[in-house]
């Protein structure tokens, strides 16, 4: 169990799902099997040292620090700071790897793990996302800082380190990655945020306003404090007692009936109830911001299929690509959360194969070489690496390119009007009816998710055939269309209600002649598989301000934007171009009420209605399409 918790310390759930024990039948090989333990073990080749950091106000942070054998050279330093335990604990105990992948750790190189500030062995009071504080003084802190001082301790007291720090993370290790590069200390060359968080109102626990229902038993893991440093689990998970994840919320009600399983002593719940809207205590937690005048070389690493954190690493690219002049790139694979640190043969997410040994190729010819050239290289731009390497999900083959979006796009507008996808605008709307008793569920799957993974791809036939599902499409595709960048939903809506959710899913209708692969789950067929390519929700409260939630007038006309992850795909002749649109996705986040409420996680029982939506012909997608 210690050895599992070091080693997926990149990937912010499946950390968890290592620690709940009737959970185990989720595959937890984020960061397995990537070392052959016969042939290199990390005991063999590293010494540990376990080190009480001391920050600028005095709280020690728990350091763990795997040194080569080897003392014959000078290597380089590259950390993780993690909530999630830089197990195991005690000078005697290894794990299977180190560092961000084996080709690093072969080659010889400092690792040091840290707990972050009030997690696990290290001191002091977590607080979620902690907040930047710019212009620090005297023994104010915060993770820049801690980060800072660790460094300065490190580059300082570790023998034969070469002056040169790396930082690396994937998912909320990517957050403290990210973090890393604000005030960031001189010796700090190379950072690789992956899969980072940027924002918990638009990643993991919140998309545009909408409630994640589907991260809802992740709460345990952030919510409940500790006062002194701990080796073992301070936290439960609560037990559901049924597999069906559908029906339990549903059976649940309304959000205020799942303080049974979460009481006050759960702060981050507690948070959730508190701050529905993106106010000023979500604000000052996002990161995005901040992101200016960064000095360090930076890679941010995503997975274009990556349910938990897409928002942060799109975001935190341009956001220093915009207001920064340091080396900066950014790689996206076909990729869930964390996929990339595998070494798996076939790659695939869901019922969707895209190809073989492509976290490998990524690991030995992308990874390393960026942190070689800046660690122990010139440390120049020239890396010889693209400053976009993005895998195209259609086509199945990496593309690059100098800018992001592609600098050869063109904006393209196709109308939502009569069920089809077209380029002029008509009259009319369809209206469908909209049941939170009833809502369309995000998946065929029936069991408990933890987190939510392969609906990414899942097949969208079950959601297509229902009436609450509106379904626009091209007709086949007469030569390939590749869609590279934003993807942007203009929406004229009505509600008989006062409040509504609004999905829009961009789906890959494939030709009836597609062939099934291994990954082709039993019940299915690739024959006319509805793939969906990207999705997102607008909490129709918010379509104006994050902030300040706004009803909407019953039967009037009212626009909605959406906007949806940025996109690396090609509609290959012979398939066909589909949007669905629809107001429940449950249980992937929790039923809006249809009726407005303050607070729809106080909502009651008799709040939740059956409304009629519209959706007018004027409507319209917006792409960037690659020419």
């Amino acid at each position: 169990m210690n050895r599992l918790l070091f080693i997926s310390a990149a990937s912010i759930f499946l950390v968890v799902t290592a620690c709940i024990k009737k959970e185990k039948k989720i595959l937890h090989t984020d960061t397995g099997d990537v070392t052959n333990q016969q042939d290199y073990r990390v005991q063999k080749h590293y010494t540990k040292q376990e080190i009480a950091i001391e920050m600028r106000d005095g709280v020690h942070l728990h350091t763990t620090i795997y040194s080569p054998k080897d003392t014959s050279k000078t290597y380089p330093i590259i950390m993780q700071r993690t909530p999630y335990s830089s197990r195991p604990y005690g000078a005697d105990q290894f794990p299977v790897k180190v560092g961000p992948n084996e080709f690093l750790m072969q080659e010889g190189n400092i690792f040091v793990y840290q707990d972050v500030r009030g997690r696990w062995m290290s001191e002091g009071v977590y607080d979620n996302m902690r907040p930047y504080i710019p212009n620090k003084s005297g023994k104010q802190f915060d993770e820049s800082s801690d980060t800072y001082d660790t460094i300065e301790w490190l580059v300082t007291n570790v023998p034969n380190n070469n002056g040169k720090v790396g930082v690396w993370g994937i998912s909320y290790p990517g957050f403290y990655a990210t973090y890393s590069l604000l005030d960031a200390h001189p010796a700090l060359k190379a950072v690789s945020p992956q899969a980072c968080i940027g924002d918990f109102f638009f990643d993991d626990f919140h998309h545009n306003g909408a409630y994640l229902l589907s991260y809802w038993k992740a709460t345990a893991l952030f919510g409940y404090e500790k006062t002194k440093p701990v080796s073992e689990s301070w936290y439960e998970f609560p037990e559901l007692p049924t597999q069906d994840q559908y029906q339990f919320f549903l059976d649940q009600g309304s959000l205020s009936n799942l303080d049974t399983y979460y009481k006050a002593d759960n702060v981050f719940w507690t948070q959730l109830k508190e701050h529905p809207n993106y106010d000023a205590f979500w604000q000052k937690r996002g990161i995005i911001q901040h992101l200016k005048n960064i000095k360090p070389a930076v890679m941010v690493v995503g997975g274009l299929f990556d349910a938990e954190d897409l928002y942060g690493p799109f975001e935190t690219y341009k956001a220093i690509e915009k207001n920064s002049t340091n080396y900066n790139t950014m790689v996206f694979g076909p990729w869930s959360h964390g996929d990339w640190v595998r070494k798996k043969k076939r790659q695939a997410i869901g019922n969707v194969y895209f190809g073989d040994d492509l976290s490998l190729d990524f690991q030995k010819n992308v990874e390393t070489p960026f942190f070689n050239h800046f660690l122990k290289g010139s440390g120049t731009k020239n890396t010889g690496l693209p400053e976009i390497r993005i895998f195209d999900t259609g086509k199945k083959e990496w593309n690059t390119f100098d800018s992001w979006p592609p600098a050869q796009t063109a904006q393209k507008k196709w109308y939502l009007s009569d069920h089809k996808l077209i380029e002029t605008p008509t009259s009319g709307a369809i209206d469908f009816v909209s049941d939170p008793m009833k809502p369309v569920p995000y998946s065929e799957d029936i069991k408990v998710v933890f987190t939510p993974r392969k609906y990414m791809t899942d097949d969208q036939r079950f959601a297509a055939r229902r009436p609450d599902v509106l379904v626009y499409e091209t007709p086949i595709l007469e030569e390939d269309v590749t869609l590279s960048g934003s993807v942007l939903a203009h929406l004229n809506v009505a509600t008989t209600g006062s409040d509504a959710d609004w999905v829009v899913k961009l789906v890959d209708v494939y030709p009836t002649d597609a062939v099934d692969t291994e990954e082709t789950q039993p019940y299915l067929k690739m024959s006319n598989y509805h793939m969906m390519v990207r999705s997102e929700v607008m909490r129709g409260r918010f379509r104006e301000d994050f902030s300040t939630p706004m009803p909407f007038i019953p039967n009037k006309k009212t626009a909605v934007s959406i906007k949806l992850q940025d996109i690396h795909h090609t509609f290959k002749k012979g398939h066909k171009l589909q949007v669905q649109l629809q107001s429940t996705w449950f249980p992937l986040i929790d039923r809006n009420p249809q009726t407005f409420v303050p607070n729809i996680f106080k909502a009651k029982t008799e709040d939740f209605q059956k409304q009629t939506h519209s959706i007018f012909n004027d409507s319209f997608i917006e792409v960037q399409v690659l020419k």
